[in-house]
Formats: C-alpha cells, structure tokens, sequence
C-alpha cells in the first residue's frame, strides 16, 4: 500500500489523528506527511480539519439556477401575433433542475451557482434545498439579478422559442472556482453546463482533467457550446441535442450514419464518451468500447421542456451506482419518459424503484 492510500485508511478510522501520529504509523518523518496532506487536499481527497474525506456518492452540479417561465398556447401557436396562453413559474436552470432531480433520486447533490439577493433567488434556494441538495456553495451577487428562462410552448407542448437572461453568470471568475475547488473536487462525479463563461469552463475542464474527476457536460445551446475550449480531454461524456451536435463536430446531421461521424469528430477533442439526444429518435452513444442507438421509452408526451434534464440525472445516477454504461443511459431515458408526463420542469414521480420498473417493463418489450 503505498503512502497516500496508508494515510487515507489512518484517517477513515481516526479522522482527529495527529500527523506526528501518522507519521509513527506510517513510519516516516511529520513533515513528509504534512506534504502528503497538501497533496491529498488539493485533490480534494481530504478537505479541512477533522479530515474531511472525498464522498464517493458526492454528484456536484455546476451552472445555472433560475427562475423558469412557461406560456403554454391555448391554441396553434401565430407568431408575429397575438396568442392566449397560460403562465407557470418554477425552479429551473440544467444545473439545477438535474440537482433536484438527482436529489429525488436519494443522491448526495451540492450546487455550485450564483444568483441575486432577489426574491426569486431566495425562492430557488428554499425550493432546491427541500429535495437535499446542498447549496452552501452558491454565490449571492448583490448587485446582479437571478437568471430567468422563458420557454414558450405550442398546444402540444413543443418549444416555439425560449428567452434567456443570463448576465448574472459573466459576473463568474476562474478565481471564484479556485476557492470552491476543494468542494468540487470532494464529488465521486461532476456535471457542468455552459451557462458559465468561456475562462471557467476551460479552467474547470482543465482541473478536472488534472485531477481525473470525472467531467460530464451539456453543451445547453448552440449559442453556448461555441464558449467550449478545443480540447475536451479527460470529459468522461458530452451530451449534445443534434443542433449541438452539429456545432461541436462541424458538419450536419441527417441520419443515423452522419451521428456517427459527428460523434467520432467530437471525440477527436479528447472526450471519452458522445452521447446525442434526438427527441423522438431516443439517443446514439459513441465511444472507443461501443456505439450504441437507443429508442425512447413510450410515453405521453405533456411538456418536452424538463426531458433532457432528466435524462442526465438517470444516467448520472446508474453511474455513481456503479451500472454499466448501456444500463446508466437506458435509467436515463426512464427518468426522461417521466419528466415528459409533466408540465414541471422536475417530475415528482422521479423515484429509483420508478426507473427500475420503466426500464424492466420495456426492455422485456423490445
């Protein structure tokens, strides 16, 4: 066994245990386990006194949190028009909406954020909070207003157009993510969306890479996938819709043939797993061990908006479970077939004996 791992177990067992302690345990001098402490801690293995151990369960999300607002048309959607609607308003934001569908799966989940000293922020807190996640390492920026999203959606409950107002996110730093890294760095696994800047994601990409976290990210948007750095290596998966897709590798996608090829140019980038949602077509998965197509689950489709949220908090969830990577993306897909039944931006039907019943119920089917 070598150092390291003798003075992890020695902590486990003991986390007030002195370092001269150690250090007799172990049999070499304090001062050589103070340097494997400072190691140990900026890997986030160990964070702060009593030792803090990394949490093999630990999922943090990092990216947006705001306020979602959906008007629904009563009737076919005119645009340049006039249209009668129905208003809602939720939590959402990618980050957040899969922290709380993470959290509703019994994951242990912290969100990594910023929002106003508004009360929509305040609002976001209290209702994230109530499924678990662990907010304490948000931002409050005083002079900044929550980010809200507004969705407009047809009488069938397709997307006509969103809204975005996201300034709060370019108030992020690289320097505000140095002093959370301890935090992130604790996680068994770490989602990242593109609502933080072109510099943060870099430096985040970069440290995880560094530290082998391991790194999954939602492009969000064409628009946001362009502030990704060139080279992805070290990202554990990527999950472009096919609009991103197409951004990320360069070229269009019309068929099953050209998702490939896509997926084999994104992953030049460095990224081990491409994993493409396509609506009603379900998902194509690459990587260097399999390809893979997968169809939807059927479901009643009330509200697509909360879909593709879901689907990585099911797949997050098989991982940090430890299920092989087919099973993670077919959970996935179960916890997508739930949140498609509802017009919340999180399904509250979202249980693990749910997906492990969708996902039995239809894999016997096929």
């Amino acid at each position: 066994m070598d150092k390291e791992k003798q003075i992890l177990h020695h902590i486990r067992h003991n986390p007030f245990i002195s370092q001269q302690d150690l250090a007799d345990l172990i049999g070499i001098s304090r001062s050589a386990v103070a340097g494997y402490i400072a190691q140990l801690t900026r890997k986030g293995e160990i964070k702060g006194r009593a030792y803090v151990l990394r949490d093999e369960g630990l999922i943090t999300c990092i990216g947006g949190a705001n306020l979602d607002r959906k008007a629904r048309g009563k009737q076919q959607i005119r645009l340049h028009s006039s249209n009668p609607v129905t208003i809602t308003e939720s939590c959402g934001g990618v980050a957040r909406n899969i922290a709380e569908n993470l959290g509703r799966l019994g994951c242990h989940t912290s969100l990594v954020t910023c929002i106003g000293e508004d009360k929509e922020g305040e609002w976001i807190v209290q209702e994230t909070k109530k499924h678990g996640v662990d907010l304490s390492p948000i931002w409050r920026l005083p002079t900044q207003r929550t980010g809200t999203y507004t969705a407009l959606l047809d009488i069938d409950g397709e997307m006509v157009v969103s809204l975005a107002n996201m300034d709060i996110y370019d108030a992020l730093t690289p320097e505000m993510f140095a002093e959370r890294w301890p935090h992130i760095a604790a996680a068994h696994a770490v989602f990242l969306d593109t609502n933080v800047p072109a510099d943060c994601l870099a430096y985040i990409i970069e440290r995880c890479q560094q530290e082998q976290i391991s790194l999954f990210i939602d492009p969000v948007s064409s628009a946001k996938a362009q502030k990704l750095p060139a080279r992805l290596d070290g990202v554990e998966a990527i999950l472009p819709n096919r609009e991103e897709a197409e951004l990320l590798a360069g070229m269009e996608i019309h068929s099953l043939e050209d998702c490939a090829r896509a997926c084999a140019i994104i992953r030049e980038r460095g990224v081990k797993h491409v994993i493409v949602t396509m609506g009603e077509l379900g998902i194509y998965c690459q990587s260097e061990e399999m390809s893979e197509h997968v169809l939807p689950y059927p479901t009643e489709v009330v509200d697509v908006t909360g879909a593709g949220d879901a689907f990585v908090a099911g797949l997050l969830y098989g991982v940090v479970n430890g299920e092989p990577f087919p099973k993670a993306l077919r959970l996935g897909l179960a916890a997508s077939a739930l949140a498609l039944q509802t017009e919340q931006s999180v399904a509250a039907a979202l249980k693990p004996e749910q997906l492990e019943e969708i996902v039995e119920q239809y894999e016997k089917e096929r």
